[in-house]
């Protein structure tokens, strides 16, 4: 990803099935990338790339004519699409009825431009099915694990935040990085809970569960523990409590999660 302040678009060169490696091309003056590789070949596979951004506050430029085509022709031809450039899928129309975001900075600019979207200035990425955005460069690290969490399990997701040095997951949104959390100690239980979901959009036990549950896919995937010893490691208790959060949770039964992670 490029860190330079000027408009600056890097587009995979080589759209990705599940369990491959992409490729980055930067698009800048005379080094364009090959936009031609997102045709109706990216049927069923995804495009991932970045957008340099102008500093928060100052207009984005309009994107190149190409790459908007060749973005919406790789959507059409059923690609999935994830990027911190929400402003070129604006441009490419797929954006419309859709929830997004993108930097603070950029969020009411975004909104102006394109009415029809749902543009959320407080988390970090939406995952809106086959098109996802996130808020900035440092919150693409949060989104590109999150579809490694989602395509190959969250034991596989922890290890690449651990080549990184970056943590498997944040919770919260951009707020927590606008304004500071006042002092608990000079806060009362109720008044740190209120400010813990003003900047991080959960509950201190919301957060908690999250963590939980997370821990508890970890040792779904690595581990031959038993329901009951992963409820008591994770402190969820019991078999049963695990069972019924973890499906309400995740969407499957715990030993269903397994047995697909193990496959």
């Amino acid at each position: 990803m490029s860190g330079e302040a000027t408009s600056t678009t890097q587009l995979s060169t080589s759209c990705m099935p599940k369990g491959s490696i992409i490729r980055s091309g930067r698009r800048t003056g005379d080094q364009g990338c090959n936009v031609t590789a997102l045709d109706g070949s990216a049927l069923g596979k995804m495009i991932v790339w970045s957008a340099s951004s102008t500093s928060p506050g100052t207009a984005e430029p309009n994107p190149p004519a190409e790459l908007i085509e060749a973005v919406r022709a790789a959507h059409t031809a059923g690609a999935r699409v994830a990027c911190t450039g929400a402003f070129i899928l604006g441009a490419a129309g797929l954006l419309d009825g859709r929830r997004a975001t993108t930097h603070w900075g950029h969020t009411r600019e975004l909104a102006r431009r394109h009415p029809a979207a749902t543009v959320d200035p407080d988390v970090l990425y939406v995952d809106d099915g086959d098109v996802l955005t996130s808020a900035g460069k440092a919150a693409a690290m949060d989104l590109c694990l999150h579809l490694v969490r989602l395509d190959h399990g969250s034991a596989n997701a922890n290890k690449i935040a651990r080549r990184l040095v970056v943590p498997p997951h944040r919770d919260g949104g951009q707020a927590q990085f606008i304004a500071p959390l006042p002092a608990p100690a000079r806060m009362s239980s109720r008044h740190l809970g209120r400010h813990f979901k003003h900047l991080t959009g959960t509950t201190p036990l919301q957060w908690l569960h999250t963590q939980r549950i997370r821990h508890a896919q970890e040792l779904l995937e690595t581990t031959d523990a038993t329901v009951d010893t992963i409820a008591a490691a994770t402190g969820m208790g019991t078999a049963t409590t695990l069972r019924r959060h973890f499906h309400r949770s995740v969407g499957v039964p715990p030993d269903t999660y397994r047995r697909t992670f193990r496959s």
